[in-house]
């Protein structure tokens, strides 16, 4: 079992990333997490391949009037990462989020999902739901193996499947509508924790996570996730980007099966791809203020 870390350098002088890095050790291993603001926390999680550098430009304008902390999960940004695939499980993911909770002992919790951050974030909300005050859930879902998945995704799987060293900066290129007009030091910003292919392996390993025939442990979770969340009656914000093929569709979905969801408004991001964060962060950002402000009743 070999674990490696970034180098701390490849972290210096990241554009608008001049956070003050925090560390917790979960089960001997090292996880990054930022922690800027004060009030009650917005937990925010990323998904794949990135790190916590995609909600820069959210965090700032959210930390401004609350605590936001934005964890890295291992295997990626500074956190610690294992070279190889087998080392990386959803339960893995599960118990660093749920420990990194407990030991930070966060209460009244706004979780803030997208991509991964959700397959994991939402099932620990339905694991312990009375660490949670609100969900934010962006181009993300809970697939349990038993629904067809977009052609988009199973090209995607395919590809990282037969790709050892996986194109970190040109996955972000092509997931946001920025795209080519994202600066090269943004994409060395989503690269930087990824100097060597054997950094990659939890950035391979995530996709061939996701379930995609019945009877998938993972597929298992997720759908318990599922029927939990028919019943969960704090506030719900959802709130997908209207240019990505992966999650097309399964906003849709969210709002229909949890009740709360329906309460609010229907918000839908335009002009931004996949990682919504890195097209229209501050727009996100202020769209999850107002949600906050109208639900005081959920702290």
């Amino acid at each position: 079992m070999a674990i490696i870390r970034t180098p701390e350098e490849r972290f210096k002088n990241l554009p608008g990333f001049s956070f003050m890095p925090h560390y917790l050790e979960i089960k001997g291993l090292r996880v990054h997490y930022l922690d800027e603001g004060r009030g009650y926390p917005i937990l925010c999680l990323h998904g794949e391949p990135s790190w916590s550098f995609l909600y820069r430009k959210m965090i700032p304008i959210l930390a401004n009037r609350h605590r936001v902390l934005a964890m890295d999960f291992i295997g990626f940004g500074r956190s610690d990462k294992f070279t190889e695939l087998s080392e990386y499980s959803y339960s893995l993911h599960l118990d660093t989020v749920m420990e990194f909770i407990n030991a930070l002992k966060l209460e009244k919790i706004t979780l803030v999902v997208q991509d991964w951050g959700g397959l994991v974030g939402l099932r620990v909300a339905t694991l312990i739901p009375e660490k949670f005050s609100r969900l934010v859930i962006m181009n993300t879902g809970l697939p349990t193996g038993e629904e067809k998945m977009p052609e988009a995704f199973i090209r995607w799987r395919e590809f990282v499947e037969r790709t050892p060293d996986l194109p970190i900066g040109l996955i972000i290129r092509n997931a946001t509508v920025l795209g080519k007009n994202l600066p090269p030091e943004v994409i060395y910003g989503y690269e930087a924790p990824f100097p060597e292919p054997k950094y990659k392996a939890g950035a391979r390993a995530w996709p061939l996570m996701v379930p995609i025939s019945p009877g998938d442990p993972v597929g298992k979770e997720l759908k318990t996730a599922r029927e939990i969340l028919k019943n969960w009656h704090k506030p719900v914000l959802v709130m997908f980007s209207d240019q990505d093929p992966i999650t097309k569709g399964v906003d849709k979905l969210f709002r229909e099966q949890i009740p709360s969801a329906k309460d609010q408004p229907e918000i839908v991001i335009k002009d931004a791809g996949h990682f919504l964060q890195e097209d229209k962060g501050e727009e996100i950002a202020n769209h999850i203020l107002e949600f906050i402000d109208r639900t005081p009743q959920a702290d």
